[in-house]
């Protein structure tokens, strides 16, 4: 598999974290009780957040960790993205100014 099929992979895993986080989010919700609704959430969330650990760990052999490590931050975009879709929260302007250092930073990398 060459090295932009790997980058590829780098955006799925870190979409599947990012998805999982806003499961964790959800879990809380409507508060920290163990309840059908929390672990159901939790679980979900687990579900992604883990598969997404476990691409970043297969990643990590075939790409060098100076580049795959950074690019993890890549999830900050994804989780920013469905945050405002899914969750109605306010883009910043420096919340965008951040994204826009992070692809600057991840650009640089896999020059």
């Amino acid at each position: 598999m060459g090295t932009i099929k790997w980058l590829l992979v780098v955006l799925l895993f870190t979409l599947l974290g990012a998805i999982g986080g806003y499961f964790f989010k959800k879990a809380t919700s409507h508060g920290i009780a163990l309840n059908r609704y929390f672990i159901t959430q939790l679980f979900i969330g687990g579900c992604f957040y883990g598969t997404g650990a476990i691409l970043n760990i297969i990643t990590l052999h075939y790409l060098p960790y100076t580049i795959v490590f950074p690019l993890t931050s890549i999830t900050y975009i994804w989780t920013m993205v469905l945050s405002y879709f899914l969750l109605k929260e306010v883009i910043t302007v420096k919340k965008v100014i951040g994204v826009l250092f992070i692809i600057s930073g991840s650009f640089l990398l896999i020059l």
